[in-house]
C-alpha cells in the first residue's frame, strides 16, 4: 500500500542575469542558468526572455519576472510516496509474509527476537547463495543445541513494496531455523507498529 502526501511551497524567485534565449536565476538561494523550456530542479520552466523580464512557470502558473526584482510562484507539489506494508497476525499468533531475496520468492516469519535474518543451508542453496565461501563463520546457539553459522550480505530483501539492500543474514549449517526468519537486519531499518494483531512496516 503506498500513500502519497501533498504539499505547497512559494519559491523566492529572483532574475539576475537576461541572454538570449537564457535566464539567470537564483531560487531559493540556489543559482540556475536556464535555456529555454529548461525546467530547474525546483519545477520552474523559463517560457520566454525579454530584454528586462523573464517569463517562468512553475506547476501550471505563468508569471512576469523583472530584471532585479524579487518575486515568487506557488506551487503544489506530491511529497515522496510512503510505502507500507501490513501482515495479520494468523491463527497461531505469528506474523508470516512472502517476500524474495535476491528476486527469489521466500515465505518468511517475522522474528523480532532474531538479530539478523537467518537461513537454513537447504534454503541458501535453493537461492544460490554459496554461503561457506562467501560468508564467515560465526558460532551461533539454537534450541538443538550449538551450530556452525555464516554471516553473509545479501544484495536484496523484499516484503511487499518494501525493498532493501545490502541486508546482512545469517546462514545455518543446519535444518534450522525450519523458516525463512525476517530478523533485525531487516526489521530495524524500519518502522514498525503492532495495532491489534496486525504488523504495520514502514520505510523510515
Amino acid at each position: 500500500m503506498c500513500l502519497a502526501g501533498f504539499g505547497a511551497y512559494a519559491a523566492q524567485i529572483d532574475v539576475v542575469g537576461l541572454f538570449k534565449d537564457k535566464a539567470v536565476l537564483v531560487i531559493d538561494g540556489s543559482r540556475h542558468v536556464l535555456t529555454l523550456a529548461e525546467v530547474s530542479p525546483e519545477g520552474v520552466k523559463l517560457l520566454a526572455v525579454e530584454t528586462d523580464y523573464a517569463v517562468l512557470e512553475i506547476a501550471g502558473k505563468r508569471s512576469i519576472h523583472r530584471l532585479g526584482q524579487s518575486g515568487s510562484l506557488t506551487t503544489t507539489f506530491n511529497s515522496a510516496p510512503i510505502t507500507e506494508v501490513r501482515i495479520a497476525r494468523d491463527s497461531m499468533g505469528m506474523y508470516h509474509s512472502l517476500g524474495s531475496i535476491n528476486g527469489a520468492a521466500v515465505k518468511f516469519l517475522v522474528d523480532t527476537g532474531a538479530t539478523t535474518l537467518a537461513l537454513n543451508g537447504m534454503q541458501a542453496r535453493r537461492l544460490g547463495i554459496d554461503f561457506k565461501t562467501q560468508g564467515k563463520p560465526i558460532p551461533i546457539n539454537t534450541a538443538s543445541g550449538n551450530t556452525v553459522g555464516y554471516l553473509i550480505t545479501l544484495d536484496r530483501v523484499k516484503v511487499g513494496g518494501i525493498e532493501l539492500h545490502n541486508v546482512e543474514a545469517a546462514v545455518l549449517d543446519s535444518n534450522e531455523p525450519h523458516e525463512a526468519l525476517l530478523g533485525m537486519s531487516f526489521l530495524g531499518r524500519l518502522e514498525m507498529l503492532n495495532e491489534n494483531g496486525l504488523l504495520r512496516l514502514r520505510k523510515k
